[in-house]
């Protein structure tokens, strides 16, 4: 079976459609100038038709472009105040723990000294019986 193609079937229809005889709003033109102007006619408009369609697609890339870029300074800008705020945590759990430490180091001296001078009060005592003792 043969294909008809989209002209071929254009030009039956507009000779069929104008018939063999000349056209009444232009008597220089013939049937297969009628017909061959109705395929440029239809030509144009399907040209026309493509350009708007690619243009609207043009459109609608350059659209989603500048969607993507925006996004991605976006998400670029989410991440670094995420990394400014866990900086800053990090800075703040470190100062805590610098000061956790001061504070334990000052109870452990204090502690020492406690027990120092708590031992030191025990041997006074025990120096005391003992001389007491050998009186």
């Amino acid at each position: 079976m043969k294909k008809i193609t989209i002209p071929a079937l254009m030009l039956a229809v507009a000779m069929v459609a104008t018939g063999c005889k000349k056209a009444d709003d232009n008597p220089n033109m013939g049937p297969a100038q009628e017909a061959g102007a109705a395929i440029d006619n239809a030509g144009a408009n399907a040209a026309a038709t493509a350009r708007e369609g690619a243009e609207r697609v043009d459109a609608a890339t350059d659209r989603a472009a500048a969607n993507v870029e925006n996004a991605a300074e976006r998400a670029g800008e989410n991440i670094d105040q995420a990394t400014d705020r866990a900086g800053e945590k990090m800075r703040e759990a470190g100062a805590e723990v610098r000061q956790e430490s001061r504070e334990a180091a000052q109870d452990v001296k204090e502690g020492a000294a406690n027990a120092t001078a708590a031992t030191g009060r025990a041997v006074e005592r025990a120096g005391e019986k003992i001389q007491d003792a050998s009186k």
